[in-house]
C-alpha cells in the first residue's frame, strides 16, 4: 500500500522516487523490517509532506530541515525521506560535504553493493529493481563488497569498516577479499569515529546469533586492537617446560557463543566477554602447578568501570551488574564439592542476589572443553550446585537480603547516637546469619542484637525491648 501512496505523492509533486537500501536488501533476504528509506531526485521533505497528507492524522511527520530529511511514523513503520545526494569527504573527518545528486550519485555513496539496491516507484518503471553494482549476485554469493574501490569507501567513512563486520555477522555473509584488505589497510582511520558510533555497531555484533564470527573478523582485521585492546590482548598461547595455557581470546568468544544460545540479554553477553579479561595481567607460571591466573576475577571486576567509561557504555546499574558477574564467575565452581558448607552457598546467594540465575548461566557457558564427557560432567555438577542453591534459599531466604534488625532499632533500644558501632552490630548479625549461627529471623536477630550490645557494654532500654516484643 505504502509504495502506491508514495508513487502517487511523487507524481503529484513532480519527483522520481525510489525505495533504497536496507529494506530492499531485507525483503530479498526474507528478513522482516519496519524501516523503509525513500530517495527522490529533489526535495525529500516535499515528498514526505505529500505522503503525510495522504496517510492522514494518524501518521506523525517529523521534518529535519538542516539535514533535508523527513520521517513519518505510521502503523508501526518508520518511513524516511531524503533527496538523492552525492558526497565528498575531508581527510580528517567522516562528516561529508553533501550536494544534491542523482539516483546514481546516491547509490555510489552507499556502503555495500547489497545496500545500493533500489526499487523504482516511478510511473513508467514502477517495481523495477535498479542494481548498478551486481548486488543481487553478491546476495546469492552471500558476499559483502563495496560499490566503489574499498580504500575510498573506508577512508571516506571509517565507520563502514565496523558496519561491514556487523553485516557479515548478522547475515552470515563473507567479506570479499579486496574489501577485507581495504579494512586492514585503513584500520587506523577508525580513530576519527566517535566512541558512541563504534559501540553502537559493536553491540549489534554482540547481539548477533553467533557473535564470535564478528569478533574473529575484528581481530584479524586489526580493528579490535584499536577499539578494544584488552580483548585483543587475550589472544595468544605461551609455552614453558612443555606446558601451555588455553588461548583466552578464542575461549572467550566461545563462551560468548555459548551464552548467546541461552540469552539475548546484552549485558549478560558483556559479562561473558569480560569474565576473563584480566587473565593476561595475572598470568604466572609455577613449575609445580603450571599456569595460573590467580585473582583475575577481582582484577577484571576492577577494570569493568574503566572499560565501560572509555567505550562509552552506561555507568549505571548495567555496569554494576556486569562487574558483579565478572567478580563472582568462579564462585559456583568452588561449590561443586559435596563437602561444601551451607554457609558458602549462603554467601554466594547473598553476593549474587537476584542475579544468581544469570551467574549460573555464565558459569555453564564458561565450560568450553573439547572433551564432551568433561563438559557433561561439569554441567551435571552445576545442576547439583543449582539444587543446593534452591534448597538453601528456600530455607534461609538470603537472596536480596534485608537486615532483620535495622539501625533505627539499635539506636532506640540502646539509646545511642548514630555511629560506626551501629554498622558493626548489623554486620555481626549478618555474619551470624550467613554462617548459620542464627536463622534469618527477626526474633533470633533481635536476641543476638541484645547479646552483642551487652558484650559491648551497652545498656538496653527495657521499655523499648517490650515494645518491640509486642509488635
Amino acid at each position: 500500500m505504502i509504495f502506491n501512496i508514495v508513487k502517487e505523492a511523487a507524481t503529484e509533486v513532480g519527483l522520481n522516487a525510489y525505495v533504497v537500501g536496507g529494506y530492499v536488501r531485507d525483503i530479498i533476504l526474507q528478513r522482516s523490517s519496519k524501516d523503509i528509506d525513500f530517495v527522490c531526485v529533489g526535495s525529500g521533505i516535499r515528498l514526505a509532506e505529500s505522503v503525510h497528507r495522504r496517510l492522514g492524522k494518524e501518521a506523525k511527520l517529523s521534518v529535519f530541515k538542516n539535514f533535508g530529511t523527513a520521517a513519518i511514523h505510521f502503523d508501526g513503520f518508520e518511513y524516511e525521506f531524503v533527496g538523492a545526494r552525492k558526497e565528498s569527504y575531508r581527510e580528517d573527518s567522516r562528516k561529508p560535504v553533501v550536494e544534491d545528486g542523482t539516483l546514481e550519485d546516491d547509490q555510489n555513496r552507499r556502503d555495500f553493493t547489497i545496500n545500493a539496491l533500489a526499487i523504482s516507484l516511478c510511473e513508467e518503471d514502477f517495481g523495477d529493481l535498479i542494481d548498478p553494482f551486481d548486488g543481487m549476485e553478491d546476495m546469492r554469493s552471500m558476499m559483502l563488497r563495496t560499490p566503489l574501490e574499498p580504500g575510498i569507501t573506508f577512508s571516506d567513512d571509517p565507520l563502514r569498516m565496523m558496519r561491514a563486520i556487523r553485516f557479515a555477522t548478522q547475515l552470515y555473509f563473507d567479506i570479499e577479499s579486496a574489501t577485507f584488505e581495504g579494512i586492514v589497510a585503513h584500520v587506523e582511520r577508525i580513530g576519527i569515529v566517535s566512541k558512541e558510533r563504534i559501540i553502537n555497531e559493536l553491540n549489534k555484533i554482540i547481539l548477533a546469533d553467533k557473535p564470535s564470527y564478528g569478533f574473529r573478523l575484528l581481530f584479524h582485521s586489526g580493528l579490535l586492537r584499536f577499539i578494544f585492546p584488552e580483548m585483543a590482548d587475550l589472544q595468544g598461547v605461551e609455552k614453558i617446560n612443555g606446558m601451555t595455557h588455553k588461548d583466552n581470546f578464542y575461549h572467550t568468544i566461545q563462551v560468548l557463543d555459548n551464552i548467546s544460545e541461552m540469552t539475548d540479554d546484552l549485558w549478560l553477553r558483556w559479562a561473558a566477554i569480560l569474565h576473563d579479561i584480566a587473565k593476561p595481567a595475572t598470568r604466572k607460571f609455577n613449575s609445580k602447578v603450571g599456569w595460573t591466573f590467580h585473582g583475575h576475577e577481582d582484577l577484571g571486576a576492577k577494570w569493568v568501570p574503566k572499560i565501560f567509561r572509555r567505550m562509552k557504555l552506561p555507568l549505571d546499574e548495567r555496569m554494576k551488574y556486569v562487574q558483579k558477574l565478572v567478580k563472582l564467575h568462579l564462585r559456583p565452581i568452588a561449590l561443586v564439592n559435596d563437602q561444601v558448607t551451607d554457609s558458602a552457598v549462603r554467601r554466594m546467594i547473598f553476593e549474587a542476589g537476584s542475579d544468581i540465575n544469570d551467574l549460573m548461566t555464565l558459569c555453564k557457558a564458561d565450560v568450553t572443553s573439547k572433551n564432551s564427557d568433561r563438559v557433561k560432567k561439569y554441567l551435571l555438577n552445576f545442576k547439583k550446585v543449582e539444587q543446593k542453591i534452591k534448597e538453601v534459599e528456600k530455607r534461609d531466604q538470603i537472596m536480596n537480603f534485608n537486615p532483620p534488625v535495622t539501625g533505627e532499632q539499635i539506636i532506640e533500644v540502646f539509646e545511642i547516637s548514630p555511629s560506626k558501632l551501629i554498622g558493626d552490630i548489623k554486620a555481626e548479625i549478618k555474619e551470624a546469619i550467613l554462617e548459620g549461627k542464627i536463622k534469618n529471623d527477626k526474633d533470633e536477630a533481635f536476641s543476638l542484637m541484645l547479646e552483642i550490645g551487652t558484650r559491648r557494654g551497652l545498656t538496653a532500654n527495657e521499655k523499648m525491648i517490650a515494645a518491640y516484643a509486642n509488635k
